[in-house]
């Protein structure tokens, strides 16, 4: 009753849009700390993924046991479709500019995301605009606005704020670039800026991707578990392809397996 009754508050969809918000923004900056200390993307990868996986198996067996429909090889394989797509090809590239540009930089590029689905889905005719309604002009606009900042966090970068210049340790723990040139602190922060740009594009594609596969397999825990599965098994693949240090996959008993837990959960909830 009070969650129904919660819900109904005009202000409830500003309490959890900003819920989300702050949980983006703390998984962030965990991730750029453990990226920082040299964690292994894939790795991140896979097990974040495994543990999803694992997690939402139960819940899809138990709710949607009754009205799951066979799963066929082509929705299987449209998900692992789905699942490098907007899983593990999308997480690596935002890890990537994560690890060369900032916690707060990624944070704000992924307001891109609902403006390019958008554009996206015109050709696909899931979405209309009509310039003479307010609605129209309203989406119009807050796509402009959206790609101009976008633009303009890329092409501007203005004086470091560092609240702590008295202490060298904090300034190695947020930035590894200290002893970098100008020059190889610019191709830097391009690369990482092209990498969350990248990655923007295929979250948004996913979504395009994942609609159309929802109308055919209407299970979201079940496609949801399997894409997860399947993610981790893409991303241990290539790990171990690349890889074959097998120290990497030894995560350290604090922050690298906070953040590994606290991602799960974000992906869980949100």
């Amino acid at each position: 009753m009070m969650w129904r009754y919660c819900a109904e508050k005009w202000y409830f969809p500003l309490l959890v849009m900003t819920a989300i918000d702050l949980a983006f923004a703390i998984t962030n900056i965990l991730l750029k700390q453990i990226i920082n200390g040299g964690i292994n993307l894939l790795v991140f990868i896979t097990y974040r993924q495994l543990i999803s996986s694992l997690s939402l198996a139960p819940i899809a067996y138990f709710l949607e046991r009754k009205s799951r429909p066979k799963l066929k090889w082509t929705i299987s394989f449209q998900l692992f479709l789905s699942a490098i797509v907007g899983a593990s090809v999308t997480q690596y590239l935002f890890l990537l500019g994560i690890q060369y540009t900032s916690a707060t930089f990624s944070c704000a590029f992924l307001n891109l995301v609902p403006v390019l689905t958008f554009l996206m889905a015109l050709p696909f005719g899931m979405e209309s605009v009509s310039i003479k309604s307010s609605g129209g002009k309203a989406k119009v606009i807050g796509s402009m606005v959206c790609i101009g900042g976008a633009i303009f966090l890329t092409l501007y970068k203005g004086m470091p704020l560092n609240m702590h210049h008295h202490y060298d340790h904090h300034s190695i723990i947020f930035d590894d670039s200290k002893s970098m040139s100008p020059r190889e602190k610019k191709e830097r922060w391009i690369k990482g800026c092209a990498a969350l740009f990248g990655g923007t594009m295929m979250w948004s594609s996913w979504f395009i991707l994942q609609s159309k596969i929802s109308k055919r397999y209407p299970c979201n825990y079940t496609s949801t578990s399997i894409m997860a599965f399947f993610s981790s098994l893409q991303s241990a693949l290539l790990c171990f392809c690349i890889y074959r240090d097998l120290s990497i996959w030894f995560l350290k008993p604090n922050l690298e397996m906070l953040t590994v837990i606290y991602a799960v959960s974000k992906t869980f909830y949100f």
